[in-house]
């Protein structure tokens, strides 16, 4: 029976499934109905207190495709998460089905990314970012004199095979990360993930390191016992120099450095 057909019928027994897939790989289900629905696999818990007048959904292109609401639930969605970033940029699908026969009618209303995510007292909203937000983007990038690639993405094209490690942690502070026998600036502008303990999964900024440790753009959100691991990425730091000495690869780079900029009307004669 087709959709169309399912939703056809004189008395349908519908309820919404809210699939979420956080970056670091963990993935839980959500549903309106108030008990437990399996669909391919997944328990969609009834738990969080998912409805369907949570859903908000529209036809422009402001980027507010769809916003989710549901309360916290310290074995689901918790406040420590949330403040932590846990959620931010997680993969989020919105489908209907009926809870009679979970799965028989499995109808995509929506899928995308989390935006913005805020805290209401007990509860959470969530913004769905779906496809319309790539109609915002620029259709050509602007000039910049530093280079607008990532370190490894697909226009800078440097193999990063070599430039990831494990590295052990030996204590924290205030942002302060010990680990020795780094290269000096070889981790500046890169990133730190968890990889176990409270912050587990995390991603942070690193904004420079020496010989013995490395500084985070912000401390962990949790405590970090010694002995945790961790997995250390280069950063660049979009400069020419950089490109030509570090990696060899000034044919990738993604910027103007010799494009003259606003200060050339300030010059004047023998300056």
């Amino acid at each position: 029976m087709s959709a169309a057909e399912m939703l056809g019928k004189p008395l349908c027994t519908l309820a919404f499934c809210w699939r979420i897939e956080r970056r670091d790989g963990v993935t839980i289900g959500l549903t309106s109905h108030d008990r437990d629905l399996a669909v391919e696999g997944l328990r969609y818990r009834a738990a969080p207190g998912m409805t369907p007048s949570a859903v908000r959904s529209g036809i422009g292109f402001d980027g507010e495709d769809m916003d989710v609401e549901g309360a916290l639930v310290e074995d689901a969605i918790s406040e420590a998460d949330l403040m932590a970033g846990r959620w931010d940029g997680a993969a989020l699908e919105v489908r209907l089905t009926e809870w009679e026969a979970p799965g028989a009618l499995w109808l995509l209303l929506a899928q995308g990314e989390i935006g913005a995510v805020a805290r209401r007292g007990a509860s959470f909203t969530a913004e769905l970012v779906g496809a319309a937000a790539l109609l915002r983007e620029a259709a050509a990038p602007s000039t910049s004199p530093d280079c607008r690639a990532r370190l490894g993405d697909r226009q800078c094209r440097v193999d990063m095979a070599a430039r990831r490690r494990i590295v052990t942690v030996e204590a924290v502070e205030d942002g302060v990360v010990t680990v020795p026998g780094l290269a000096a600036g070889a981790y500046a502008f890169g990133t730190l993930r968890w990889l176990g303990g409270a912050n587990g999964g995390i991603v942070q900024a690193v904004r420079d390191n020496d010989g013995d440790g490395l500084t985070l753009a912000d401390p962990p959100p949790f405590a970090v016992e010694a002995g945790t691991l961790a997995l250390l990425t280069e950063g660049c730091d979009g400069q020419l120099e950089t490109c030509a000495g570090r990696f060899g690869n000034v044919p990738n780079f993604r910027g103007e450095p010799y494009l003259p900029g606003m200060d050339l009307l300030t010059r004047y004669p023998g300056a």
